[in-house]
């Protein structure tokens, strides 16, 4: 299939399922396509997702800079279960991210299956695309489950 047909139909896809962030997205890479800016789509894609997640930690980090954020907050982390559960989650999560790159650098095809994954997650599902590792890693997450009940059924 064309790429720009493939674009277009992103963008209807996200006007659609009212998701801007893929209708924005899908119409930017288009325009860039369409303009002959699309040599540097191998650097975006390489330096995309970084630069994605340094302006989604710095989102994170605004309370913090504007002091929104207490040091009674930051003791609570540690003295409440709340704060103790968020500890762990975000532990389990850069373990599950590890475990992501190392799926993908086994089976980098997978990669597709992510992707498309994560379009129908945003436009069905109203989720947040958040980077490919996290889905890498309930993936890989869900073959051991798989591969653990496979083991037992035969």
């Amino acid at each position: 299939m064309n790429g720009d047909l493939l674009l277009v139909i992103l963008i209807i896809i996200g006007l659609i399922g009212r998701s801007p962030i893929i209708t924005m997205a899908a119409c930017i890479l288009l325009a860039l396509k369409l303009i002959g800016l699309d040599r540097f789509f191998p650097t975006m894609e390489r330096k995309g997702l970084e630069l994605g997640l340094l302006f989604l930690t710095m989102g994170v980090l605004v309370p913090f800079a504007s002091e929104r954020i207490t040091m009674k907050d930051i003791l609570s982390v540690f003295t409440t279960w709340p704060g103790i559960l968020a500890l762990i989650g975000g532990a389990v999560a850069t373990y599950m991210n590890g475990k992501g790159l190392e799926l993908l650098k086994i089976d980098p095809q997978l990669i597709v299956g992510l992707v498309i994954g994560s379009i129908f997650g945003i436009i069905f599902m109203r989720g947040i695309p958040v980077g490919p590792l996290m889905a890498a890693g309930i993936t890989a997450f869900l073959f051991k489950i798989f591969y653990f009940i496979a083991e037992k059924i035969h």
